[in-house]
């Protein structure tokens, strides 16, 4: 990959993604420019129906599909308005053999997003998911290129989702206010006599407490799938995903803290507690090796959900990677 639009995707990083950003510092190279590369391309299509006042929807979708086509290789990324990362993931995509479906589902997620606004059920939010956070997932899985990839990949597809839950429980004033969406199921807020309405104008009562916890419980749970796998990746890649587990986790401390406030105010890590967390993880790992005590020794997330026994939860014992 040319060098130049390497540094192009890793500034797109750095502006936006602070979080994701950290943990891909921790990655090695071989990885890290990787990273840095599908991250600015994700962003690319993200940013393409995240504009509040942006293009109607027929430009939307022609918008995409000149990404789409540029990332299968069917259009010269100089015929684009994004030559550096689109060049740059052609690439990427030739010599990791990244699969044309995994491509295409993750534009359709990407058009779901210009006409779909709402989710009436976890399971219709989950295949919404399939191709913005599981398609991400798996493409990070195809660049490490674990030798056990079949074990490692349905936690994959866990942590991928888990990460992009705690962004929509974060970011719920935001999607209202400025891109007319909710990515709460809507038959969590029936069933908790939560409205719209409500939610626009930031009424934190009971009711939205409980969708809340509700909600942040079942992201727990796949924090916890996701992090039993990361046994399965390259040694060399374990810490950095470890740590990005970690990060996004923590807004679910900051969640809680506030009382599940999310409404009035966008809760958002401070530099210094990110720090932290870096050197608090890389301690415990250090000590111990084993991603899953790390992560409950560190994150947000107990290791049992509620009501659960001992043998309910993945032993930690030694490091598959160390036999």
């Amino acid at each position: 990959m040319h060098s130049d639009n390497i540094q192009t995707s890793k500034s797109i990083q750095q502006e936006t993604g602070r979080t994701f950003h950290l943990a891909t510092r921790l990655l090695p190279e071989r990885i890290r420019h990787p990273t840095y590369v599908m991250y600015a391309f994700f962003r690319v299509a993200d940013e393409v129906v995240d504009q509040p006042d942006g293009p109607p929807p027929t430009v939307q979708h022609e918008q995409l599909e000149v990404i789409r086509e540029a990332a299968l290789g069917n259009l010269e990324p100089s015929e684009t308005d994004h030559e550096a990362v689109l060049a740059a993931f052609q690439d990427l995509a030739e010599r990791h053999d990244i699969s044309e479906e995994t491509i295409n589902v993750f534009i359709d997620a990407m058009e779901m997003d210009i006409a779909q606004a709402r989710y009436e059920t976890f399971e219709d939010l989950r295949e919404y998911m399939r191709g913005s956070a599981v398609a991400v997932g798996h493409m990070m899985t195809e660049v490490m290129d674990p030798p056990q990839k079949e074990e490692a990949l349905p936690h994959a597809t866990a942590l991928a989702e888990a990460f992009q839950l705690s962004n929509f429980l974060r970011d719920v004033r935001e999607d209202i206010h400025d891109y007319g969406r909710v990515y709460l199921p809507q038959e969590t807020l029936k069933r908790h006599g939560v409205t719209e309405e409500q939610l626009a104008d930031a009424e934190v009562d009971e009711a939205f407490r409980a969708v809340m916890q509700e909600e942040l419980a079942r992201t727990d749970e796949l924090y916890r799938e996701g992090v039993a796998g990361i046994r399965y990746l390259p040694e060399d890649c374990q810490f950095g995903v470890l740590l990005a587990a970690v990060l996004y986790a923590d807004h679910h401390r900051l969640i809680r803290d506030r009382g599940y406030d999310v409404l009035t105010e966008t809760p958002e890590l401070t530099r210094r507690r990110r720090l932290w967390l870096l050197a608090r993880t890389w301690w415990h790992w250090r000590r111990n090796g084993d991603p899953e005590a790390t992560f409950y020794t560190v994150s947000a997330v107990s290791e049992r959900g509620p009501g659960e026994t001992p043998t309910d939860v993945h032993g930690h014992g030694q490091p598959a990677w160390r036999g």
